[in-house]
């Protein structure tokens, strides 16, 4: 409970930073940055656990095996995103001469 407080509290005090204008193109994409990487950590975690109840809920049924594989390899290609998510912002900002 106690974390869920302190994170809402963070979040609260983060607002006003979010609302005042950027003024260069390095913070706009430092801010982008954050929010894809949690964007895809946040979907590839909900891939990650659909796959996983689906695969303990197949019950030897290959069709439902596979679906469940799939969701999986989702998942991880969500976290390689997120992971990349970096570098490639760092591209963007290197051709955009921020």
């Amino acid at each position: 409970m106690h974390t869920t407080i302190s994170v809402l509290a963070d979040l609260a005090s983060a607002v006003p930073q979010l609302l005042a204008a950027p003024k260069t193109i390095g913070e706009v994409i430092a801010g982008i940055t954050g929010w894809i990487m949690g964007i895809l950590a946040l979907v590839a975690t909900l891939f990650l656990v659909i796959g996983g109840l689906r695969y303990m809920a197949a019950g030897g049924d290959p069709a439902q095996a596979e679906q469940a594989k799939s969701n999986l390899k989702s998942a991880l290609i969500g976290y390689a995103l997120a992971v990349l998510a970096p570098v490639i912002l760092q591209v963007l900002q290197g051709i955009l001469g921020g």
